[in-house]
């Protein structure tokens, strides 16, 4: 009589002790297990690209979810942590549910973690090199020099991201060109001015693609040194919401 095959069960993942609440702790062990909550919020790299689309403005949960490529119950819980950690704040309307950064002092949180990385990561630093300054070698233009370009006039800004983010504040003057429009619409640019590309920030490889299409195409071109988000942070001008 054959053997009767018992069905395979994945193993439980065991089961994390629960932590002594914090607020009997000694203070300055207190102190330190706040800090390390907030580390906890950052410690995913879908929580950090979550952090990316809301440094470009308010979302709701789908849109964010959809950016991201990831799953409505799966983004519901990323956002979930980020509130805990104190990183993003919430806002009900009607049946959506909006996320925005709790301040822009989380920026530069994300700006620290990367610096570190580029510093102590030998494996980012090989990245950087191999993938993003393959596209483009060139020195980016600093946001003090763009600003005083655009104010004489010499520069033509292009916004390479997608429409809803540009809506929520872009550069003073910039088109709004997404990278999948690129070819499509290289007529709209003078060939007489230098063009400098933008995105969400120093690692959006949206605007290291589009300089490289833009050579390509013979025009002059550069990106800015950071994005958006730090454009903003820095007090500079920006148009939209």
């Amino acid at each position: 009589m054959p053997t009767a095959r018992i069905p395979h069960r994945a193993a439980k993942p065991p089961v994390e002790p629960i932590p002594e609440p914090i607020a009997e702790k000694a203070p300055k062990q207190a102190l330190l297990e706040h800090l390390a909550l907030i580390a906890r919020g950052l410690a995913s790299a879908a929580r950090l690209e979550l952090l990316d689309f809301l440094a470009q403005g308010e979302r709701n949960v789908e849109d964010l979810a959809r950016a991201a490529g990831l799953s409505i119950a799966n983004t519901s819980k990323h956002l979930q942590q980020l509130k805990g950690a104190g990183l993003v704040t919430p806002r009900r309307d009607g049946k959506h549910i909006y996320y925005a950064l709790a301040d822009e002092r989380v920026l530069d949180a994300v700006a620290t973690l990367r610096l570190l990385a580029e510093t102590h990561q030998e494996a980012v630093a090989e990245l950087i090199a191999s993938y993003l300054k393959q596209r483009d070698a060139l020195e980016p233009i600093p946001a003090d020099e763009l600003l005083a370009r655009v104010r004489d006039g010499l520069v033509t800004v292009v916004d390479v991201r997608p429409p809803q983010e540009y809506a929520q504040g872009h550069l003073v003057g910039a088109l709004n060109v997404p990278l999948d429009q690129l070819e499509s619409r290289l007529g709209e640019l003078p060939q007489d001015r230098e063009v400098v590309a933008y995105c969400r920030g120093p690692w959006c490889v949206l605007s290291f693609e589009a300089v490289a299409r833009l050579r390509e195409a013979g025009f002059q071109a550069r990106r800015l040194q950071d994005g958006l988000p730090e454009w903003r942070r820095a007090g500079l001008p920006v148009d939209g919401a």
